[in-house]
């Protein structure tokens, strides 16, 4: 049972599931291990599919899309899809 967590880290929401949990409710799955891999290999197909495309983008944006990425070290596609990616999620 889980009683001790420091919750300092969490935000507000999660501090309030812990606060509230009934421990003396809460029951073990049965197939732990296989649940976990099972949600494992989800989690690992949803982020793993990758699909090209084309775009067209102005040549200054190129440009400092290059240099932004080489200032972080990281390709400047990754620094693309992670753009995009914040986008839709945020």
């Amino acid at each position: 049972m889980i009683t001790d967590i420091n919750i300092d880290y969490l935000d507000d929401e999660e501090k309030d599931f812990f606060e509230n949990f009934d421990y003396d409710k809460a029951q073990s799955i049965p197939n732990l291990k296989e649940e976990i891999a099972r949600y494992q290999k989800i989690a690992k197909d949803q982020y793993s599919k990758r699909k090209a495309i084309s775009i067209r983008l102005l040549e200054y944006d190129i440009k400092k899309l290059k240099a932004k990425s080489k200032a972080e070290w990281i390709p400047y596609q990754t620094l693309i899809a992670s753009a995009v990616h914040k986008y839709i999620n945020s």
